[in-house]
């Protein structure tokens, strides 16, 4: 068996063609489609059809991925348990996560990581949309999740629960006059997290387990949560934001909590890894690092 053959065959499969997969691995695509004609010929059959648009596996294609990954994941994990052994991490770690995971916690986090492994490289991912894990090559990726993620062969662990809630500038807020009740929201601009329209609604909850949503009229909409917090800041109306990301705005007063007793959704961070068997040793050490420290890190 060759496993630099079988490799590739698993990458190609998993990416769901030979650019994803050339892009991932960083090698030429037309060396990946050698390496596979040469395992078929190696193999005397097909392992898969492919055109322009679409691949898709033989019935020997199939069987043969479903042993060749389990191979490859035995090793892997054999690699692990020698490379542990080890004081010194080496090599990458792939993670993506959202921009503002990315502004608020993680750049204060992966420096102490790399600080701590200084021959482990990291590369951050970062995009508020979907990211296919395994078709882009992502080792681990934190996502926040309002309801419970479907099952997958995702391994999932549960990073924090992170109250979001409602600021505008101390001016903003005192012409707002007597906060009380949601409803004293009504008739003011929000900032809205997200570009594309839609969604316009502070869906609120209290102590108490109290419900109410208010509608509002978006007056900037923005991926980006430190854009939004600037416009808060400077009195253009009311954002919702997780409360860990206006920690330092709150303590420098340019932006004030409103309804303090409520909170604008109580999402969930969580730590996906696409893999249950061989993770790297770098990859482990970078998930059981972000369980350990996220908490401290978004806690409002």
């Amino acid at each position: 068996m060759d496993l630099n053959q079988a490799y590739y065959f698993v990458h190609v499969v998993e990416k769901k063609g030979f650019t994803a997969a050339s892009k991932a691995l960083g090698i030429p695509k037309s060396r990946l489609s050698r390496q596979v004609q040469s395992l078929e010929q190696a193999l005397e059959t097909r392992l898969m059809h492919r055109n322009s648009r679409h691949l898709t596996l033989t019935e020997d294609g199939a069987s043969y991925y479903r042993h060749a990954k389990a191979a490859l994941e035995c090793m892997a994990a054999a690699e692990a348990a020698v490379r542990r052994n080890s004081d010194i991490l080496t090599g990458v770690a792939t993670l993506s996560c959202s921009i503002g995971v990315a502004q608020s916690a993680l750049s204060q986090l992966l420096p102490q990581f790399m600080i701590e492994n200084p021959r482990v490289v990291v590369r951050l991912q970062v995009s508020n949309d979907f990211v296919d894990m395994l078709q882009e090559g992502v080792d681990l990726a934190v996502r926040g999740h309002s309801r419970l993620l479907p099952d997958s062969d995702y391994i999932q662990r549960r990073l924090a629960t992170v109250p979001w809630r409602l600021f505008a500038s101390p001016d903003y807020a005192a012409r707002m006059g007597e906060i009380v009740t949601p409803t004293d929201l009504d008739g003011h601009p929000g900032l809205a997290l997200g570009w594309r329209p839609g969604g316009d609604v502070w869906s609120l909850q209290n102590t108490a387990g109290t419900a109410a949503s208010i509608p509002y009229a978006a007056r900037l909409r923005c991926d980006d949560m430190t854009t939004l917090k600037a416009a808060a800041a400077a009195g253009l109306g009311i954002v919702a934001l997780p409360a860990y990301v206006c920690r330092e705005e709150i303590e420098r007063k340019t932006l004030t909590t409103l309804l303090p007793d409520w909170t604008a959704g109580s999402p969930e961070l969580s730590l996906l890894m696409p893999s249950r068997l061989g993770a790297p040793p770098q990859v482990e050490a970078l998930a059981a690092f972000l369980r350990q420290k996220f908490p401290a890190a978004v806690e409002s």
